[in-house]
């Protein structure tokens, strides 16, 4: 009798994908591949783009209501997916947003990313700051196993909620094949062969794009005879305000590109071209533009908290996020030593060798298998 498993793909939106739904496509891709004699279900809560169909041992479920506010989620949870799930009755539940049902005894596996919310609750809208910090922990008391992206945000899951470390597999992000050192003319064509540094990333509070900004500035202050630019891509999400307003005020402002959403290629040419990837965040449960910038052999300015230095290893220039000095003085090593540059290349391509998502997948299997065996 086939096994059968079933998957929250709520977060599989099309042309939308953030980490955790890069996360769950790349994995799952390869899962359905692998173990065609498994049965997946696809539990949707939108119509579903048919790419995330991905082979033909996954059957589909779309069910209501479109949950994109709490209230609307514990429903969804709650009430339709358990009744989804009674009806499937599978081997096992994987959530790969870390949220599941408390009212269903199915063995549950969810993929906790990070909690940076019950460190930071102020970098989240506060009805899901309040809604995370309530249900968190017993999300997590609740499921069989949990999964996440590092050693840093296991133990933190074990210390904040006080979780058997036994219960917890770590598996880490991968990093898309598109990701390659561009052409020189596919360069200049996006860029016209402009010096800049690059940051990718959506742009929200614990992102630090307000410190990244001061510190480009601070950066050009130092050396204000260079034509050096930042360019920012990603989509201003909640709480932007501080964003907009601390960039007006900017000497340098004008050296400040806001592209908005790239796609995958451009964020690729963009990398490539650039100085070094900017990517100091106060909190990160991993950091997949860590990997892009090294499969682009492009050098990394990152923070030195959280999970980033486990990451990155010896590849990468760290800052403190709090520090603008900090910032500037990073960005000022990165942009004024060639040597250094070459050696953080050369030790980001060895870096990489521990990372791929066929390395993820081979986890999460592991993972699944023992909660279906518990």
């Amino acid at each position: 009798m086939k096994k059968v498993i079933a998957v929250n793909t709520r977060i599989l939106v099309s042309d939308k994908l953030e980490g955790i739904g890069n996360f769950t496509a790349e994995i799952f891709k390869r899962l359905v591949k692998w173990n065609p004699d498994y049965e997946f279900h696809f539990i949707f809560n939108y119509p579903f783009h048919t790419d995330f169909i991905f082979g033909t041992n996954v059957k589909t479920h779309i069910i209501q209501p479109p949950a994109r506010h709490p209230i609307l989620v514990k429903i969804w949870y709650d009430f339709s997916l358990k009744r989804v799930l009674k009806k499937i009755n599978p081997d096992i539940f994987v959530s790969p947003d870390a949220i599941t049902s408390l009212t269903t005894d199915i063995k549950t596996l969810i993929v906790m990313h990070d909690i940076g919310f019950a460190h930071r609750p102020q970098d989240l809208p506060n009805s899901w700051a309040k809604f995370y910090n309530k249900y968190s922990k017993k999300f997590a008391e609740k499921s069989t196993r949990v999964a996440t992206v590092s050693e840093y945000s296991k133990k933190d899951i074990e210390e904040t909620y006080s979780i058997n470390p036994e219960k917890i597999d770590v598996v880490f992000n991968g990093v898309k094949d598109v990701f390659h050192p561009a052409e020189p003319e596919e360069i200049k064509k996006l860029t016209n062969n402009k010096e800049y540094f690059f940051y990718i990333g959506s742009l929200h509070p614990r992102k630090n794009v307000v410190n990244l900004l001061k510190g480009f500035n601070q950066f050009k202050n130092i050396n204000n005879t260079n034509n050096v630019e930042l360019v920012i891509g990603g989509d201003f999400l909640f709480q932007s305000n501080e964003i907009k307003s601390v960039l007006k005020e900017l000497k340098h402002k004008d050296q400040i590109i806001l592209t908005g959403r790239l796609t995958d290629k451009e964020v690729n040419t963009w990398l490539s071209g650039a100085i070094a990837l900017t990517y100091i965040p106060y909190f990160e449960g991993f950091g997949i533009p860590l990997l892009e910038a090294m499969k682009c052999k492009t050098p990394i300015l990152t923070s030195n908290v959280t999970s980033l230095p486990e990451v990155c290893s010896d590849a990468a220039i760290y800052a403190n996020p709090e520090s603008i000095d900090d910032i500037a003085n990073g960005m000022n090593i990165l942009y004024g030593d060639d040597t250094i540059r070459r050696e953080l290349i050369e030790k980001g391509q060895k870096r990489l060798k521990d990372f791929s998502w066929d390395k993820s997948a081979k986890l999460l299997w592991e993972s699944i298998q023992k909660t279906i065996h518990s």
